[in-house]
């Protein structure tokens, strides 16, 4: 497999006019996030065809190009479970890859496999054992060893021949559209994602209003800070200790120490603030407080989640498709309240093809069952 390292801004422009016109290229980072909130950017795989073109972050100063190229319409981005990688773009580059050919989606939807990494996707298909040695490798470290640069370059390589026979198939099948539909939906979510962190709490739809909205305020808080020292969230408060300052509502610091599980460093260094607001909260007029949390269904109601599922798993039978690309674990429950009357915000991805060949059914089932 031939690569070129790419160190500066002029090789860039060089080697991207070079394939200019193109209809399709293959794409992968590499980055590293141990102890930071955002990824740390630190190699780009690009391949247009038989040569892997390894930009190197750290050398190149004029992004452009690059942003220019992930956003050209003309040019599909074919990456693997891209979620990842969205965030890295979305954070060094302020733009996402549009439009985009997930191949780990393809393969749900081709009933190929669900959740399949590229390494089993890459054997499956091409019957090719991708090299594993460099793995767990520093890719900030400069400068990038040939072994490293080689493993690279391996990894964006064999994404055009898995996508070319992924696409083949999904043409077969009247499915390509659907592919690059979600991946739409996977960039348009991400752009607007502002996910409410009181839903990793378990416990959180026992708060009453009041303590609800104290969680919210604290979980709010640590992903500023978060964000601000860029630091994983954890690193700030843990879930348990945010869920302790709600139930508890501390208004002294003999109070937070007795209540709330916090290590020493952290009520030096946050104590007063999350003190502060705690104390905001308390002004917060009951009308502006937020709604309760939905409670765990009963048991009428995991009897129908549970028909649902089977009815899922028969259209998927009938499409040739993994039941969990049709719709995620959360879908369920979420189309199950909104039959109940709830009111739900619809996912992206509840649009579309979906719409038609599997939330109609699902609904109407429901609404026969009621």
């Amino acid at each position: 497999m031939e690569w070129q390292l790419i160190e500066s801004d002029a090789d860039l422009q060089a080697a991207l006019a070079a394939v200019a016109g193109s209809s399709v290229v293959a794409v992968d980072t590499e980055f590293m996030r141990t102890n930071t909130f955002y990824p740390k950017v630190a190699l780009v795989q690009l391949c247009f065809g038989d040569r892997a073109l390894l930009v190197d972050p750290l050398a190149i100063t004029d992004t452009t190009p690059l942003a220019e190229l992930l956003t050209d319409p003309r040019l599909v981005k074919v990456l693997h479970s891209a979620s990842e990688d969205l965030e890295v773009f979305q954070r060094w580059l302020g733009v996402l890859p549009e439009p985009l050919f997930d191949t780990q989606r393809a393969t749900a939807l081709l009933d190929m496999g669900f959740g399949l990494g590229y390494s089993g996707l890459v054997k499956l298909i091409c019957d090719v054992d991708l090299p594993k040695g460099e793995t767990r490798s520093d890719w900030l470290q400069r400068p990038l060893t040939d072994s490293q640069c080689e493993y690279a370059a391996q990894d964006v390589a064999w994404l055009l021949p898995v996508w070319r026979h992924l696409e083949d198939k999904c043409e077969a099948q009247q499915k390509d559209g659907w592919v690059l539909a979600d991946g739409r939906d996977a960039v348009a979510t991400f752009r607007a994602s502002s996910y409410d962190f009181t839903k990793r709490i378990k416990t959180a739809w026992k708060l009453d209003k009041r303590a609800l909205g104290r969680l919210v305020a604290v979980c709010n808080w640590r992903e500023e800070m978060a964000r601000s020292r860029n630091k994983p969230r954890g690193w700030i408060i843990d879930d348990q200790a945010c869920l302790q300052l709600a139930q508890n509502d501390p208004q002294s610091m003999e109070e937070l120490k007795s209540r709330v599980e916090l290590p020493h460093s952290v009520q030096r260094r946050h104590g007063e603030d999350l003190l502060k607001v705690l104390a905001a909260q308390r002004e917060v007029p009951e009308a502006e407080l937020p709604a309760r949390l939905p409670g765990p269904l009963d048991a009428a109601q995991r009897r129908q989640l549970k028909d649902m599922k089977a009815q899922v798993r028969a259209i998927a039978a009938e499409l040739g498709c993994a039941p969990e690309a049709l719709l995620q674990g959360k879908d369920y429950e979420l189309l199950l309240r909104e039959f109940h009357g709830e009111a739900v915000e619809q996912p992206l991805h509840w649009q579309g093809w979906r719409l038609d060949l599997v939330l109609a059914p699902l609904r109407a089932s429901l609404g026969g069952a009621g």
